[in-house]
């Protein structure tokens, strides 16, 4: 199988458990990129900071962000864009700060938390990465649904970290009979986020797919997280990283090594290395 379209998730799967990327992952991302293989980024994580990594690797296909719900090469111009309405974004925050838990609108352009359950150190504070063309802020206050009021905002998503699983699953069936405006994805035993109805990384990946004409029987996906299951299950090749969970591992079509062990570059070199490039292929009438 001739392979066009490589997807893949940042946290546990690029980067490894410190948060770095390391040469050797760099090195085989741009190697499939020099090949003229497709590489997005598909993450849960905002477009700034997919973008950042996304430039330091070259990658040459829209990325996919906010789980989907925030999809572009630049941030300006963006291909496709789905958010929370700013009545329903007010109405989740009033209901969601009856619980125990850090409440974070994840916006393109900044994100925008309760400030009493983060870190001391972060509090009241404002983060600008102006080392880079996209400048994004963090800002924490007392009273999201205070702020709100002044200054409505319409998120691509919403992240909930919760103290208490049982607060998680009341609060994810409760929207889900009363928001029938959204979903709920839950990777973990304490994170839920929320996203405009029928927003995924799947159906982003398969936006992006469409646009760049490539079938499914020619993206490699690789994942390391719940929310990367129906990714890895509907790719030709999905792969799973070593790290992730026993239940990932279920879906894989081949279990590469875990992140902190070069998995992602392991994986490009087993399955990339004998590919023609793509530029070659089409010369050769092999492909369109």
């Amino acid at each position: 199988m001739i392979y066009k379209l490589l997807a893949l998730n940042i946290d546990n799967t690029m980067l490894n458990s410190n948060g770095r990327l390391n040469k050797a992952t760099k090195e085989a991302i741009e190697y499939a990129v020099e090949k003229g293989i497709y590489v997005s980024i598909v993450t849960s994580k905002n477009f700034s900071t997919a973008s950042r990594l996304g430039n330091a690797l070259k990658v040459n296909a829209p990325l996919v962000t906010h789980q989907g719900a925030f999809i572009a090469n630049e941030k300006k111009n963006p291909i496709l864009v789905k958010k929370i309405s700013e009545n329903s974004t007010i109405d989740l925050v009033r209901f969601l700060e009856a619980f125990h838990c850090q409440i974070r609108l994840v916006h393109e352009d900044f994100t925008l938390g309760n400030k009493g359950k983060v870190p001391s150190n972060l509090m009241g504070k404002i983060v600008f990465q102006s080392s880079t063309r996209y400048s994004y802020s963090e800002q924490y206050v007392d009273s999201l649904v205070e702020k709100l009021k002044e200054s409505p905002v319409s998120p691509p998503k919403i992240e909930v970290i919760f103290n208490d699983l049982e607060d998680l699953h009341d609060a994810r069936k409760a929207i889900g009979e009363m928001f029938h405006e959204v979903d709920c994805i839950v990777n973990d035993d304490t994170k839920m986020e929320i996203v405009p109805v029928g927003v995924s990384k799947l159906k982003g990946l398969l936006y992006v797919c469409d646009q760049l004409n490539i079938g499914r029987e020619e993206v490699v996906a690789i994942g390391s997280g719940l929310d990367d299951k129906p990714l890895i299950e509907w790719a030709g090749l999905g792969v799973v990283m070593g790290n992730a969970s026993a239940e990932l591992k279920k879906s894989a079509d081949w279990i590469t090594r875990s992140n902190n062990e070069n998995g992602v570059s392991y994986m490009i070199k087993e399955h990339f290395r004998k590919q023609p490039p793509i530029e070659f292929l089409k010369k050769m009438n092999v492909i369109k």
